[in-house]
């Protein structure tokens, strides 16, 4: 069975820092394309930043390029989103999403219709 279990989220001024966690098993970790999406109230998921199976490629959305670093470690069969300078459009439930059949990991592929196993949600809430 595939478990996806996100952590890290929290309360953080604006300008502040958090890193997130995600940890999936069930399935070979660095066969998974691994991503994080964020979905605001009232606002659709939005595919924030996805990385291959290596970890040698990353990819973000404009909105939080420069920011926000994603990394992967397939040891420990974890994936990581640093996110720096916060702001409070940021504001949102962070979703770790992965798949095992995802064959191009970019902007492109960007979407929840993209990704099958998906984490229950950690809340990040930057204050102004």
């Amino acid at each position: 069975q595939v478990q996806v279990v996100e952590s890290g989220g929290g309360l953080v001024q604006a300008g502040g820092s958090l890193r997130l966690s995600c940890i999936a098993s069930g399935l070979t970790f660095d066969a998974l394309a691994m991503a994080w999406f964020r979905q605001a109230p009232g606002k659709e998921r939005e595919g924030v930043s996805c990385i291959s199976w290596s970890g040698g490629s990353k990819y973000y959305v404009d909105s939080v390029k420069g920011r926000f670093t994603i990394s992967r470690d397939n040891a420990k069969n974890t994936l990581f989103l640093e996110m720096n300078s916060l702001k409070p459009e940021d504001t949102a439930m962070y979703y770790c999403a992965a798949d095992d059949r995802l064959r191009s990991v970019g902007l492109g592929t960007l979407s929840p219709d993209n990704y099958n196993y998906w984490g229950q949600g950690t809340q990040v809430t930057v204050s102004s």
